[in-house]
């Protein structure tokens, strides 16, 4: 009994941060109670009932958000032709970034994040990093360490969240700003195929 008890709990917190992520995705920027509750198809009372307040919820719906991002990542193309892998990764990238805009605005507002919302942020970050360095090991490996570490870093700033809000903000269309992406990869990776005189 008491088990069945706790997955419902588990479920209608689930479907309460479901709920306000949804409203996050539409624009939303203000998350009032009645508002999630009604979405979610609860009770406000309900609402206070799963959270200690709205914090705990909106630390909750990012959680997941950032978990979710995992779920979105397919293996891509660690040989080949540099322009097939270039406009593969700029692809992947360009449609999980606009993806998780809204949730990264909303963190981007929260003074004092958790400590899981900072592991699983960080665990992101060094993720992507890890992938172009593997997407990318070919042309990292004929460089000496710090030409690559420096070639690593460039390719890892042009394709994480602050170059697309840059891109996106600046007024240029998901499509423009994935050709602004792989055209900037592109130019980094020629550049580095000329040693330096």
């Amino acid at each position: 009994m008491a088990d069945g008890r706790t997955e419902r709990g588990r479920r209608t917190r689930e479907k309460i941060a479901d709920a306000l992520l949804e409203l996050l995705d539409e624009g939303v920027v203000e998350f009032p109670a009645e508002r999630v509750a009604e979405r979610a198809g609860v009770s406000r009372r309900l609402v206070f009932h799963h959270f200690a307040d709205m914090s705990e919820l909106v630390d909750l719906a990012i959680t997941r958000r950032l978990e979710q991002l995992a779920e979105q990542i397919r293996p891509l193309p660690v040989t080949g032709p540099r322009r097939e892998r270039v406009a593969a990764l700029a692809e992947q990238r360009a449609r999980i970034l606009e993806w998780i805009t809204p949730a990264r605005l909303t963190l981007m507002r929260i003074e004092h994040p958790s400590p899981r919302i900072v592991q699983v942020t960080d665990e992101a970050f060094a993720d992507a990093r890890r992938r172009v360095a593997e997407i990318f090991a070919e042309e990292l490996r004929v460089l000496d360490g710090d030409r690559a570490a420096a070639l690593l870093d460039g390719l890892d700033a042009v394709t994480t969240w602050g170059a697309w809000h840059h891109w996106r903000s600046g007024g240029k269309s998901p499509a423009q700003a994935r050709a602004a992406m792989e055209a900037t990869v592109l130019n980094l990776l020629v550049a580095a195929d000329h040693p330096r005189p």
